[in-house]
């Protein structure tokens, strides 16, 4: 006699498949998530990098403007001293001139250093700036990604991947920026 199937053998057969389909993909889901979250703290550690060395090239810019103001002042003096002398009749000290000579040289030599630390501290302010767009954008995925696994919504997975993609271009972009 033949033996006869059982129908809930092959229903059961379905549901593992069908269980075990889920968690692959729940599986995947979770492992991009992750590799997301990698990427966020790195470009939010770059990104703070940046925002640290442009304030250090800030600072930089302010002191040699300061130390510019400071030559300026000195060479003020002297020529002020100098015209005092020349209004009174008297000798003008040949250190005098040689002074005046030497703060403007100084003076030109300190501005392009202040403004080579601006110029810095603009760039990396730049960097900076886009690398932020791409934390924001990794930290939107994966949130975008927690509200898929609970909805089990795998478009709201791809639209997370999709995010993911954009902030990968901003990291590249942060990285490539001058």
């Amino acid at each position: 006699m033949e033996e006869m199937e059982d129908p809930t053998e092959r229903l059961n057969e379905t549901i593992e498949a069908a269980e075990e389909k889920k968690e692959r993909w729940t599986m995947h889901v979770a492992l991009s998530t992750a590799i997301i979250a990698v990427l966020a703290a790195i470009a939010g550690l770059y990104g703070n990098h940046h925002a640290n060395e442009a304030m250090l090239d800030q600072i930089k810019s302010s002191d040699q403007w300061a130390y510019y103001q400071s030559k300026s002042i000195k060479a003020e003096i002297a020529a002020s001293t100098s015209q005092i002398l020349s209004a009174m009749d008297k000798p003008l000290p040949k250190e005098s001139e040689d002074k005046k000579k030497k703060y403007e040289d100084d003076k030109a030599e300190i501005k392009a250093t202040a403004e080579e630390a601006e110029k810095s501290s603009e760039t990396h302010m730049h960097k900076h700036v886009v690398l932020s767009r791409a934390v924001t954008i990794f930290q939107i995925a994966v949130a975008l990604s927690a509200v898929a696994i609970l909805t089990r919504k795998k478009l709201v997975w791809y639209g997370s991947m999709l995010l993911a993609g954009a902030g990968c271009v901003f990291l590249v972009l942060g990285f490539l920026a001058t």
